[in-house]
Formats: structure tokens, sequence, C-alpha cells
């Protein structure tokens, strides 16, 4: 491990500097005021940008600044009338209930209303332990206020400083995801691969990707005064982010199959030579992406440009010992992935040129005037609520879920007569989520790294003696807790046992072994709250997924749709990164929810095996129709045919009736027997023409650049046509559906250059 890299990475990341911009504004009006003798004070402010923090999620300022002001007003409100209601037992657990129900339900709009109610949720179980009351109630409101206000100022004043900086972070990131996206396709090259895990890993590195690519659109296209902007450094940053997406693009493209590849050049020594130049293509966007976290120029490395030179000679030396008629249509797949690493290698060469944003070449690269179809716009309409006040809605079953959690948390807290409820709550809000998995996960992961984080807290007060050793210490682990938050929840609650733990003995030394008994016994009740409440109006993911794979195939049928177009009309093919955009998106949604679903009962993993095979397929295709894409861009105008056309109007036609077929909707009439006949014979032709030249002793002749050229654009038809076959096969297998009246299908033939 190159644990340089691996620091840079991390303190030039969003998640570090967030980090250190939450700690210093949660802890500084602690300290100030606890300078001037009002400790308590310091802490209910501190208290009001703990939660103004928890909504300054990332995205375009303009939604980050409204954000928090909406989260500022909000826990002014529900700190007043928790405090007032608090004198009452049956009132509080009213409000309790109707609070964490009310504040759910926001969840309907997007993740940063989601964080806004977190944020209001988060104040009401807090106020349940300062209990104040009558004119002291909104005092603390008050305070509350001027901490929220306190980090509203620190956040604005940041970005007004470096107004660019989040967006490099953000952009940064998508890039080294990218690269791990590219690391975890090399495995394909190791002898002996599994490739189910491999596909699966693939699948959720994807996932990651695309979460990351659509944070950087929100944060890119949102702001007018970056797609608008004539400045160096904000067109440079669109203009890196448009490549990066096209780099992705490539890196999904599928030449060959795999299997196949092993079979017939295992033991030749010809893939590890391929795996060591793609592992150093993931050294070098490694290197770009964090320069431009850091927003400096990228080095260019010259050990890529040597190891590309050493596998083309080498690739060379392979083709003229194993070139023969046998080997013909292997070799012209090989010869692709090898064109496409080069391909690939001249991309992130031009990534690390745009990081020196050079204010010509900037200037002059096309970038689109619209970009508001790739983002989703958010409608704040009351309406939305209402319409999700039914349990066919995810977000109101999980509201339920949370306010009789919530609620029968505070009713075990006053039956046991635990003196602070609040601890019961907070671990019940943070563990409980809208999905099974997430929250079986947190349940685990919260108990462990509770106990781990006790006993290194304990451990550090035992090693440190002096308070301000402590206090540094509490800091320091303050800034680890939010750095993994987002990322390694287990990681950020380990760290976060031990700075409240730490503070805990600050505050009030006497009584910290009563402290740490009473956390563990708190976080274990909650814990089994949150457990039980799982199973109340569960949403399963089996209920979804058909939903979920419709929605995918639809957007690969559009995908495939608008990319093929390009090899039949003669008028400009529109553009297709917008459909390519969406295809990704649904694919990675797919994902998400079969890797959810395996973290279920086995008793709710109905067609477990069907549905993977069926993501893996989605996966394959939209891998295919990128490969079209990337060869159309110079040859679709140089072997434009209608002899295309069958081919594609029955693939369409498969994709949209297995998508009906998923949503119970009504099937059209079945899709013709795929014509592609007319296709393998030009292949054919050109093979046997190919070989009868080799046989000639002829190598660089007319024949063998077309059938380099128009062979694998076939082998792609081919290879969407017979997988949305079976994607309809499967379909059928998963739904149950059967047709009537219809003769059997014959799968379309194996074309032998992929098997």
């Amino acid at each position: 491990m190159d644990y340089i890299k691996e620091y840079r990475q991390f303190v030039s990341s969003y998640y570090f500097n967030e980090a250190v911009r939450i700690t210093v504004g949660i802890i500084l009006p602690s300290v100030v005021l606890n300078f001037f003798g009002m400790l308590e004070i310091g802490l209910i402010a501190s208290l009001g940008a703990m939660a103004v923090s928890a909504a300054d999620i990332p995205g375009p300022i303009r939604e980050r600044r409204n954000g928090m002001f909406a989260a500022l007003a909000l826990i002014f409100f529900v700190d007043l009338i928790t405090g007032f209601a608090h004198v009452n037992q049956l009132v509080t657990a009213v409000l309790i209930l109707g609070l964490s129900f009310s504040l759910s339900m926001l969840g309907v709009y997007n993740a940063r209303t989601n964080a806004i109610g977190f944020a209001g949720l988060l104040i009401m179980v807090l106020t349940l332990y300062h209990k104040a009351t009558g004119w002291n109630v909104v005092l603390d409101g008050i305070y509350l206020l001027c901490g929220g206000l306190w980090y509203i100022g620190l956040s604005l004043a940041l970005h007004g400083v470096r107004p660019y900086k989040v967006i490099q972070q953000a952009l940064g990131d998508s890039i080294i995801s990218v690269a791990d996206y590219l690391k975890t396709r090399s495995h394909f090259y190791n002898e002996g691969v599994n490739y189910d895990k491999t596909y699966k890993n693939l699948m959720l590195q994807q996932q990651k990707v695309q979460d990351k690519q659509i944070l950087v659109r929100e944060m890119l296209f949102k702001s007018r005064n970056i797609v608008k902007s004539t400045t160096l450094t904000g067109r440079g940053l669109l203009v890196i982010f448009v490549e990066s997406v096209d780099l992705f693009e490539k890196a999904n493209a599928t030449f060959y199959n795999y299997e196949s590849m092993h079979k017939r050049f295992d033991g030749a020594n010809i893939l590890p030579h391929f795996q060591k130049v793609i592992l150093g293509m993931v050294d070098e966007l490694y290197e770009i992406g964090v320069s431009v976290q850091e927003g400096r120029r990228s080095r260019v490395s010259k050990n890529l440009n040597d190891e590309l030179r050493g596998l083309k000679q080498h690739f060379e030396n392979f083709v003229n010992t194993h070139r023969n008629a046998e080997n013909l249509e292997a070799l012209i797949n090989m010869r692709k992935i090898m064109q496409s690493i080069e391909d690939m290698i001249l991309r992130i060469y031009t990534l690390h040129h745009y990081t020196r944003y050079d204010r010509k070449e900037v200037k002059e690269y096309r970038l689109s005037d619209n970009y508001d179809s790739f983002i989703e716009k958010t409608d704040l309409d009351s309406d939305l609520i209402r319409e999700n006040l039914t349990l066919q809605s995810n977000t109101f079953r999980h509201a339920l879920r949370l306010s009789f959690a919530m609620t029968m948390g505070y009713i075990t807290a006053i039956l046991l007569k635990l003196e602070y409820s609040y601890w019961i709550l907070l671990t019940t809000l943070v563990i409980l989520k809208p999905t099974y998995s997430v929250t079986k996960q947190r349940n685990y992961q919260r108990v462990l790294g509770t106990v781990i984080g006790a006993l290194g807290g304990i451990g550090l007060l035992f090693l440190v003696s002096s308070s301000t050793g402590r206090f540094t210490a509490m800091v320091l682990l303050m800034i680890a807790t939010y750095s993994f938050m987002r990322t390694r929840y287990l990681v950020s609650v380990t760290f976060m046992t031990a700075y409240v733990l730490i503070l805990f003995f600050l505050l009030d030394s006497r009584n910290f072994h009563v402290v740490i008994e009473n956390r563990i016994l708190d976080t274990l009740i909650g814990s089994i709250i949150a457990f039980f409440t799982t199973y109340l109006i569960p949403s399963w993911e089996k209920k979804q997924v058909n939903s979920y794979m419709a929605t995918a195939l639809e957007k690969t049928r559009i995908y495939f749709e608008t990319v093929s177009s390009a090899y039949v009309k003669s008028e400009p093919p529109p553009d297709y990164k917008l459909s390519r955009k969406e295809a990704f998106v649904a694919q990675a949604n797919l994902s998400g929810t079969f890797s959810r679903m395996l973290s279920e009962p086995k008793s709710k993993q109905k067609n477990i095996k069907k549905i993977h095979q069926f993501v893996v397929m989605i996966f394959t295709i939209n891998s295919h129709i990128a490969t079209l894409a990337h060869y159309s861009r110079q040859l679709a105008a140089k072997y434009r045919t209608y002899n295309f056309l069958p081919t594609i109007e029955n693939t369409l036609h498969e994709l949209e009736n297995t998508a009906g077929m998923l949503s119970d909707e009504e099937l059209k009439q079945p899709a013709a027997h795929s014509d592609t006949q007319s296709l393998k014979a030009a292949v054919k032709e050109l093979l046997e023409k190919r070989r009868h030249e080799i046989q000639q002793g002829l190598r660089d002749t007319e024949t063998k650049v077309t059938l380099s050229e128009l062979k694998p654009i076939i082998d792609q038809f081919l290879l969407i046509s017979r997988a949305s076959g079976d994607l309809n096969k499967l379909a059928e297998e998963i739904t149950g559906f059967k047709r009537t009246g219809e003769e059997e299908k014959v799968p379309v033939e194996s074309l032998s250059a992929a098997e």
C-alpha cells in the first residue's frame, strides 16, 4: 500500500475538510464562552451548530445555504415546543410520536430535506436531556439560534474564500472512484478469477461511481455561475468532469468475453501484461483525482507510456507467434482490447493536461449549451407528502416505524426509571433507516463501535493525564468521527464513543463510571428497539425489485435506441449522453436494490439467483452498448447500413416487452425472430477471405482493415440481441409469465467470436 498516496487522498478529501469545519463549528462556541465563564450557554450554542451542520450536506451553494437556514428555523421551533412540553410525560410522548412521523416524511423530497428533518429530530432528543423551564426555554432556543447562525456564517465564509474547493473535492473523489472501478475490472485478467464475485464487486463499485457523478452534476449544473462561467477554474472543472464521464463509459465497454479469453490464452503470458498496464492506468487516475481535490496540477508519470510500449511490443510478438486461421477471430478481439487501452491512456493524459487549466485549451473546448436535462429538479410541493401517506410508500412506512420506535424508547426509559432517556432515542434515531439491510448493519456496528470506543476512550484517559492533552485528544477524535461519518459508520461510531466519554469526563469526572454504564445500557436498549421495529410493516426489496428491473430495462432500451440509430440513419444522431447517464443510474439503482436484498432474511429472497443473473445481464448489455457508442464516433458513418435494422428493431421490441412483463403491462405482439443471418453471413465472408489471405502470406490488406473494424460492431449487435432474448426468458421465470398461442422461441445463435 502507498501510504503517502492514501494520506494525500484522505487529507484533501471533502470528508476530512468537512470534519474539520464541523469540529471547529461545534467546539469554538463552547471554548470561547467557557473563557468568559458561560460554559452552559456555550454547550447549547454548540448543539445548535451541530444540528445545522447535519443539514450542510454537499451540493450547490444555494441549496446548502437554504437548507441550513431551514434547519435553523426548524430546530428553534422544535426546541421551543419540546422544551414547554417535557413537563408532562404524556404530552411529551405524543409530541415525540408526532414530530418523529412528520419530520421523517420530509424524506420524500430528497436527501437534503431528509437531513433537515434529522436535524429537527436531533434537537428534539437533546432537548429532553436539557430540561429547561419557563423563560429559560426561550433563552435556550435563542442560544441554539446563535450557535446555528455561527455555523452558517463559518460554512458560507469558507465557501466565499474558496468557492470551487468543495466542487474540486467532489470531482476528484468521483475520478478516484472511476480508478477503483477500473481496478476491480482488472481482476477479470486474473487466472482463476471468480466471475460472480468480481461482477458483484464491479456493480457495487459502479453504484458508487454513479452516486459521486450525480453529486458532481448537481454541484456543477445547478450552479449557473459555473455552467455559464467564463472563469478559468469553473470552466476547467466542467471540462474535467465531462472528460471523466466519457472515460468511465470507455471503462464500461466490453470487447471480449472474459471466460473465452482465459480458455484461449491462459498460460500464454499475455493477460498479465494487459492487467499490469490497466493497474498503471489506475495509479494515474488516483494521481489525477487527488490533484483535482488539492486544486493543483497533476504529476504525469512516464511509467505508463513505458508500460504501454512494452505491452504493444509483447502483443505484436504474441500475434506473430499465434497468428493462424484458428485464432483469427480471437486475435481480432484481443487487438480491440489493445486499442481500447491505448484510447483510455490517451484520455488519461488528456485529463492530466486539463488539470493545468490552460486558458486557451479550456476556452476552446466545446461544451453543451444545455445541462438542465442532466439534473433532477426538486419540487417542494405539499401534494407529494399527501400522495405518500399510504402503505405503498417506503417513506411512509419508515415514518411509522421510527415514530413507534422513538415513542417506545421514551416509554421504556420511563418504565425502567432511566435518568437520561435521550440516549436511547438517539441510538434508535441513528440506527433505524428506511431499509432493513442498512438498519441491520448499523445495529451491529453501533453496538460493536460503542464497546470498542468505550474501551479506547478509557484507555486514553489513563494514558493522557493532563486536561489539555485530553481536550486535544477529544478534538482529534471528533475530526476522525466526522471524517468517516458518511463512509465507514463502524469507525465513526468507535471514535464518537471515545470522544463523548472524554467530553463527559472533562465535564463531570466524579460520575464518569455512571456515564459509561448508562451509555452502554442505553445503547443496547435503543439497538434492541430498533432491531425489532424493523419487522414492523417492513419494506422488503422483493416487493419493488421488479419495478427497478423494469426501469433499468426501459432506460437501457432508450440508450440502445439512441446509440444504434447512428448505424442506420444518415442524419446526425441525437446526443446519447443523457440516455447513457439515465441507463447507468438505473442500473446502479437496480444493483443497490439487489445488494440490499442479499442482506434480508432468506425467506424474503425469492428468485435471488435469477435476479442476480438479470442484474449481471443488464450490466453486460450496457457494456456492449457503450462499446457500440465508442465505435460509432469513427466508424458508424463508414459502415452505415439498413442491414442492422431488423436486429435493432427486434432487440428494442424484446426489451420493451420484457419491461412490460415486469410492470404487469399488456404486451405487444410477439417480435419476429431476429434476422441476424445477413450480419453473420457478412462476417463469415470476411473471415473466409481473410483466412485465405493469411494462407497466401498476405498481411496488410483492405480485408484485414474491414474485418477488424466491422466484425466487432456486428459482434456487439448480435450479443445485445441474444442477451435481450435471454432477459426476456429470465423475466418469464421471475414473474411466472406464460405466453399463449406463441410458438417456442429459439435463442439467437451464439457468435463464435464471443464464446
